[in-house]
C-alpha cells in the first residue's frame, strides 16, 4: 500500500513541470502526508486546476464517511469489481500530486518495528500518482471531495521493501488517464514505473508519527 507521500515542490515549480493550470486553495511544502488529510489533485484534462481533496475515498453510497479512512489506496486488479472503487474507475478518476513517497519494510519481528525507506525519481521531479476520486454528501447538505490512489505490484527497486506500490504515471500517460474511459486501454496505464529511474533510502522513524512534517523526513538515515 501507499500510506504516506510528500510534495515539496512550490506550486509554481509544479505548474511548469506537469503543465498544470491555477491553483484553488493554498499549499506549503508537505514531507509527511497522511490519510484523511487534503492532498492536491487535478481532475479536468482541459482546466488542469490543481484542487485539494480529502485523502481516503468514501463512495457517494456510503452512510458512515470513516470508511475513507480504509480506503486510501485502490488495487489496480479489483478496479472493476469493488463495489467502492467500481464507479469511480468507471467515471472519476484524477492525478495525486507528490514527488515522492514511502514504504515500510516488515522485519520478521513483532519487537523490532518495520522499516521506513523513501522513494522519488532520480531527477527529483514532481509526478502524479493514478487515482479515483468521488463527491459525498453529507446529512448538513455539505459535500467532501475524496480520492485514493491506485497501487499495482512492485518494480524491482520497491519489491526489496513492500509487495505494493503507487501506480506512477508518466508525462505521455497523465492526460490519458484523465480522459480515456474503461475498455479504451486504459489499464496499460496501470503498470509499475521504471525502477531505473528511481532511488530509494532508509529514512528515520520519526515519519511513523503522522503529525511530524519537517524536511528531515526525507533526510536519509545517517548510521
Amino acid at each position: 500500500m501507499c500510506g504516506r507521500f510528500t510534495l515539496v515542490a512550490e506550486i509554481p515549480e509544479l505548474q511548469k513541470e506537469l503543465e498544470l493550470g491555477d491553483v484553488i486553495g493554498e499549499w506549503g511544502p508537505r514531507y509527511n502526508i497522511a490519510p484523511s488529510q487534503k492532498v492536491p489533485v487535478v481532475v479536468d484534462r482541459n482546466l488542469r486546476t490543481i484542487e485539494f481533496y480529502q485523502w481516503g475515498l468514501i463512495p457517494f453510497w456510503e452512510k458512515d464517511p470513516s470508511i475513507g479512512n480504509r480506503l486510501i489506496n485502490a488495487r489496480m486488479e479489483t478496479l472493476k469489481e469493488k463495489p467502492a472503487f467500481r464507479q469511480a474507475f468507471k467515471n472519476r478518476h484524477c492525478l495525486i500530486l507528490a514527488d515522492g513517497f514511502y514504504e515500510w519494510q516488515h522485519t520478521g519481528s513483532k519487537r523490532t518495528p518495520s522499516i521506513p525507506y523513501y522513494f522519488r525519481l532520480k531527477t527529483g521531479n514532481p509526478f502524479a500518482f493514478a487515482g479515483l476520486w468521488e463527491s459525498w454528501n453529507n446529512t448538513d447538505g455539505t459535500s467532501v471531495k475524496t480520492c485514493a490512489i491506485i497501487t499495482c505490484p512492485p518494480n524491482d527497486l520497491v519489491s526489496r521493501v513492500h509487495e505494493r506500490m503507487p501506480v506512477i504515471l508518466n508525462s505521455e500517460s497523465y492526460w490519458d488517464w484523465l480522459g480515456q474511459k474503461i475498455g479504451s486501454g486504459l489499464e496499460k496505464l496501470l503498470v509499475p514505473y521504471e525502477s531505473s529511474k528511481m532511488i530509494a533510502y532508509q529514512v528515520g522513524k520519526m515519519i511513523n508519527n503522522p503529525k511530524y512534517d519537517s524536511k528531515d523526513c526525507i533526510e536519509p538515515l545517517k548510521w
